[in-house]
């Protein structure tokens, strides 16, 4: 009876050690729950932030391009959707059509004129959750110096510590489609649609 006994005993010697370890995984492990959000303030990870565009192509294609330079603060509260706040900076220096002369159009003054406005601006100003892990999310946008009201819908992916930095992080993505020529960018109507469709991607880290 000793070899079993023995056995038995080194087994649950093994299973208590693991489980503190276990359980701090458990702990640490990212979480597709948006209520286990941890409340507080958050900073946008630059390296992690992008804006895709998309618009009609004189009917015959759909073009993408991408804007890198997306910077921003937050602060979230998981039971309280009223206190959720959302600035977001965007250098339109950045923007690019992936094409090196079309780059240069695209910061002349037919479209985002950069040297002049060189960075638009995005202020949340209400929240409304539309299932358990979305929301619409309201706000100014200040775009070439005029302001409109726009909205976006955002999707929670998870949260928890980053594997890589082991910051904790929130993930999310949105869409959100607006009007070129609101914002005084009317070059090429109608030939170029007037319709822009906007894919947002982020990472936010915890600051406290």
């Amino acid at each position: 009876m000793r070899g079993p006994l023995l056995l038995l005993a080194l087994a649950l010697a093994q299973t208590l050690a693991l489980s503190p370890a276990r359980a701090a995984d458990t702990a640490t492990a990212p979480s597709a729950d948006p209520t286990q959000v941890r409340p507080g303030t958050y900073r946008l990870d630059p390296d992690h932030a992008k804006i895709t565009w998309s618009l009609s192509h004189l009917g015959f294609s759909t073009y993408y391009g991408q804007i890198t330079d997306v910077t921003g603060d937050a602060t979230l509260d998981p039971k309280d959707a009223t206190k959720i706040r959302l600035k977001v900076t965007i250098g339109t220096d950045s923007i690019t059509g992936v094409n090196p002369k079309l780059d240069a159009h695209l910061k002349a003054p037919d479209f985002f004129d950069t040297a002049k406005f060189p960075s638009a601006t995005f202020a949340a100003t209400a929240v409304e959750a539309t299932s358990p892990t979305t929301a619409r999310v309201t706000g100014d946008l200040t775009l070439r110096g005029v302001t409109k009201p726009v909205a976006f819908d955002a999707t929670f992916n998870q949260a928890g510590i980053h594997p890589v930095d082991k910051a904790y992080t929130v993930g999310f993505d949105g869409r959100a489609v607006l009007k070129r020529s609101d914002f005084g960018i009317d070059a090429y109507l109608p030939m170029l649609g007037d319709e822009v469709v906007l894919r947002l991607e982020g990472e936010f880290k915890a600051v406290n």
